[in-house]
């Protein structure tokens, strides 16, 4: 049989750490927006918080969304550069994680707080525009407006719970736990950081403000490399962190794109939770107090109504090793003027991923599709 751990530490492994998605912009540094954010993001499917807020019952299959964000500065609207969705069936065996791409060209719908108008454009800018309310930043307003954009892709009626991810304080979760184990499927190269792990240095001609145009990758010099492996390969966590930043190809390498980073946040979320529910993690209240402090500092969580500790209690016999990862096809979408790329579309294969998404069917329909299930190693 295999060992089961405390519920409140599943609070932070499960719900807490699995909820951490990964951004491809800056991860450390930056202001903690949303930790002074206290109650539920409250949507058309969560339920608002308050003395006369009724709980949503934590019954049947569970649909999560998890959103990243990485804002500058406290007046940045903030972009949603990672978008998962957890989908955990009635039985309470597993988690299926999938990707939405941060370039999915989709109509973003109109919302009256903000005053944004519906308008066709990239996914990640939803948030962003729907945060924008009487010239102050509203994060949850902006979550609002991003949920409804990703129901209506998907086809999902509503999402049971919901987590948004501040990067400031992400770091800090990684470290807490002391890096992670994961398989290099494939060889990569980093953009941004060097082999000891400090940053590139930029090309004189493309400085950090107001680079000219041609300066898609400024960084010059020596760059660390992921070198592909078969077996688990411990990863510190700047490493770690890194690795599922990096999107582009390098000279000899094999082809890349933000499909391939989507694979490695969703495997780099499976490896977090796996190594936050090792016997090294839950038998040091040390190491654990310092993950629920790194995560209460960039973390806000939206149940339903419900604690965190209910949803704990509720997802107890959810089993992390058995944790799958899909892989939705897409592509470039070039139907603009000329062929313009507007970002990215679904193939048509997501739409039938999507109907048994919401008939909690995924596990025949894997069956049936084997290639959309990531081989996580």
């Amino acid at each position: 049989m295999k060992r089961r751990a405390p519920l409140w530490a599943r609070l932070t492994t499960v719900v807490g750490c699995a909820l951490t998605v990964i951004s491809g912009t800056t991860l450390v540094g930056g202001p903690t927006l949303i930790a002074s954010y206290t109650g539920d993001i409250t949507d058309d499917s969560l339920l608002e918080t308050g003395a006369n807020a009724s709980k949503k019952k934590i019954e049947g299959p569970i649909t999560m969304l998890l959103v990243g964000i990485d804002p500058r500065k406290a007046s940045t609207p903030p972009l949603s550069d990672s978008i998962v969705v957890a989908h955990i069936p009635a039985d309470r065996s597993t988690a299926y994680l999938f990707s939405i791409p941060r370039d999915l060209y989709v109509d973003i719908p109109a919302d009256a707080k903000s005053g944004l108008r519906a308008q066709k454009g990239k996914i990640n800018g939803a948030m962003a525009l729907g945060s924008q309310v009487n010239g102050k930043i509203d994060v949850s307003n902006g979550f609002k407006v991003l949920s409804k954009t990703v129901r209506n892709v998907t086809g999902i009626k509503e999402f049971d719970a919901a987590a948004i991810i501040n990067f400031g304080g992400f770091k800090n979760i990684v470290e807490a736990l002391g890096g992670v184990s994961m398989v290099i499927d494939m060889d990569v190269k980093s953009e941004h950081l060097q082999p000891n792990g400090k940053q590139r240095p930029r090309l004189a001609r493309c400085p950090a403000k107001n680079s000219p145009p041609g300066c898609d990758h400024p960084y010059t010099g020596p760059q660390k490399f992921y070198q592909k492996s078969t077996k688990p390969v411990r990863l510190e966590p700047w490493e770690a962190l890194d690795y599922v930043r990096q999107r582009y190809e390098f000279k000899g390498g094999p082809p890349m794109t933000d499909y391939d980073r989507q694979r490695h946040q969703q495997q780099f979320i499976k490896a977090m939770a796996k190594e936050a529910m090792s016997k090294d993690v839950i038998t040091d209240i040390g190491k654990l107090t310092k993950i629920l402090d790194a995560a209460g500092k960039s973390l806000t969580f939206a149940g339903g109504g419900n604690t965190p500790i209910e949803w704990a209690l509720a997802l107890k016999d959810l089993n992390v090793d058995d944790m799958t990862t899909v892989k939705l096809p897409g592509g470039g979408n070039f139907n603009g003027d000329g062929g313009r790329y507007l970002g990215e579309e679904f193939g048509p294969e997501a739409d039938e991923f999507f109907e048994a998404v919401a008939n909690d069917k995924i596990a025949p329909f894997l069956l049936d599709n084997p290639k959309l299930v990531n081989k996580d190693g």
